[in-house]
């Protein structure tokens, strides 16, 4: 098995929320943290971002979101001025060759850190730009659920920058491996 720790940086909590940064890391039980990706997606600046259903592409950005993001770190605001930044279907599609290498789609398991959020809003992005995700549905992952009813339950030890999806996603891989959870 694959599994994959996925952390999402967004501007809405929806379904088709607009995807600012795609941060994962690669695991498992013998080898821990084995291999890491990381893409910012391009975004207008900041303060240049105005609430909207939906963007140009369908894609969801919200007021609360936006106004959460302003009370962030500078660290974590870096995002929004990365030079490496791609178009979200570059980045989608980049991920999914990084996801599928040396190993088979059935393979794949992905973690999010929550049910409706990081694998949801992934899966929805793959949809709205025409590109096969590199899991099966049935290999969602939950994070959130395993550490709150885990019986070896453990402090998350957070890594870099709060809110840098590479960091926070490294983070929560390490924290489930620390609760000794049983990866199938």
């Amino acid at each position: 098995m694959t599994h994959i720790m996925v952390d999402l940086e967004t501007l809405s909590t929806e379904p088709n929320a607009a995807i600012i940064a795609i941060g994962a890391v690669k695991f498992d039980t013998e080898q821990g943290i084995y291999a890491k990706y990381y893409q910012a997606v391009a975004s207008p600046p900041l303060d240049e971002l105005v609430p909207m259903v939906e963007d140009g592409n369908g894609f969801h950005i919200s007021a609360d979101t936006l106004e959460w993001w302003k009370q962030q770190s500078d660290e974590a605001k870096t995002v929004f001025r990365d030079p490496n930044a791609q178009t979200i279907k570059s980045a989608l599609a980049n991920f999914k060759a990084w996801a599928l290498h040396e190993t088979e789609l059935d393979e794949i398991r992905v973690w999010g850190n929550g049910a409706s959020f990081d694998n949801v809003i992934l899966s929805t992005a793959y949809k709205m730009v025409g590109v096969d995700q590199p899991w099966k549905f049935y290999n969602d992952r939950c994070y959130r659920t395993i550490k709150n009813v885990a019986v070896n339950k453990r402090e998350i030890v957070r890594k870099g920058t709060h809110h840098n999806a590479l960091d926070d996603a490294e983070s929560q891989a390490e924290h489930l491996l620390a609760m000794n959870v049983r990866l199938a």
